[in-house]
């Protein structure tokens, strides 16, 4: 490969952070030390053994080293029918990922003095006060008095780290269920139908559900809708402009959106997406990911959106589950990171313990549930390719 192509790849990542327009001077440096040619073409070949064995239409991988751009590529295609090549400037739904900007979003309002962790969410009091339904249906009225109870204790800090103890990402889950309820509707039905049986904080149950209704937490606080206030107050300090919601359907296509397969039997445009704003609705870059990462990996290399305090609590697990902190999976050695999965989409962001943040995005998802482990492995082994690199022996 070209030193041209090289450096128009390297490009991609800085102005994705903004560099063009001077909107995140933190990022404005050389890249890091670049791959050579031959090490180019062994990430490639990992790149296509990954895709060859799990089926992927395109892949898109951008990385950065202490906060300077270190590798963007993109492989294979955004669109089988047309043949529509992969660039770094295609955008995928980042399903889950979208979790850890909902996070951003809300320890911003936290810094800003609007929101406390321990504020309540439901009754009397509350942040959304009496605009919810916290009283069972009728056949639950044996327990509605308990019920209650347990939704009015709800709080900031339990939606953050899915301990709540219900509305779990299984075959229940709340935001693939009625997919006609806007989200007004899709909250009072979920309260009034799927109990709370245990005061919340006593257990994890990784919740969609509970991030939709931070959201919500967001709108009423700002008054803005939850796109808006994140593009105002937390993509637009990290330089990042091309980031939205995402549509439903193939004619909701946004521009420079892939087409997204399933291998899985589902349907990548039957699901009510936009609805998933909260905890998985947004479409992004690898790049955009990475750039937002690097401004919340606590690392003093670039200009960071939370204060210290604010990324140390971000980043503390629950009592409930020790690898889930506030929007964040996190490793014993420090690193944090989050996947995404939805029909038609596999995608991984990750902050490691040595300097690395990165992102890998795929339009597709394999019956294999071993994929989404293994984009992550394909990254990690990417790194090893460049010996300069080594974020192992930096940890």
């Amino acid at each position: 490969m070209s030193i041209s192509r090289r450096t128009l790849l390297q490009s991609s990542l800085i102005c994705a952070a903004g560099m063009v327009q001077g909107r995140s001077p933190a990022l404005a440096q050389e890249p890091a030390a670049l791959p050579t040619p031959d090490q180019r073409k062994q990430m490639a070949e990992l790149a296509a053994d990954f895709m060859n064995t799990y089926d992927v239409p395109g892949l898109s991988v951008a990385a950065a080293i202490k906060g300077k751009p270190a590798y963007v590529e993109a492989f294979g295609v955004a669109d089988r029918e047309t043949g529509e090549a992969l660039t770094p400037q295609h955008r995928f739904r980042i399903a889950s990922i979208s979790k850890p900007v909902t996070s951003t979003g809300i320890f911003a309002l936290v810094e800003a003095g609007k929101l406390r962790l321990g504020d309540y969410v439901f009754g009397p009091n509350s942040i959304l006060g009496g605009e919810y339904k916290t009283t069972p249906t009728l056949q639950n009225l044996m327990t509605s008095d308990t019920a209650r109870s347990y939704i009015e204790q709800i709080t900031i800090e339990h939606l953050l780290t899915h301990t709540t103890g219900v509305w779990g990402n299984q075959s229940h889950d709340p935001m693939f269920m009625n997919q006609q309820m806007k989200h007004r509707e899709l909250i009072n039905w979920t309260l009034e139908h799927m109990l709370l049986t245990n005061p919340p904080g006593e257990s994890f149950a990784y919740s969609n559900f509970g991030y939709c209704i931070l959201g919500r937490v967001i709108e009423k606080l700002t008054g803005q809708t939850y796109e808006q206030y994140i593009k105002d107050s937390v993509l637009k300090r990290c330089g990042i402009a091309d980031m939205q919601i995402a549509g439903n359907t193939l004619k909701d296509r946004a521009t420079n959106e892939v087409k997204y397969y399933s291998q899985t039997g589902g349907d990548p445009y039957g699901m009510n997406v936009a609805r998933m704003d909260s905890h998985g609705g947004w479409i992004a870059t690898p790049s955009d990911l990475t750039t937002l990462f690097v401004h919340i990996d606590g690392f003093k290399d670039t200009e960071q959106l939370l204060t210290d305090d604010s990324l140390r609590v971000m980043s503390a697990p629950s009592t409930a589950n020790p690898r889930y902190a506030k929007g964040l999976f996190i490793t014993p050695n420090n690193n944090w990171w989050h996947s995404g999965l939805l029909d038609g989409t596999t995608t991984i962001s990750v902050r490691t313990n040595g300097d690395f943040c990165w992102s890998a995005f795929t339009n597709t998802r394999s019956r294999d549930a071993g994929m989404s482990r293994a984009l992550d492995q394909l990254v990690w082994q990417m790194t090893k390719a460049v010996p300069d690199w080594h974020p192992q022996k930096r940890a």
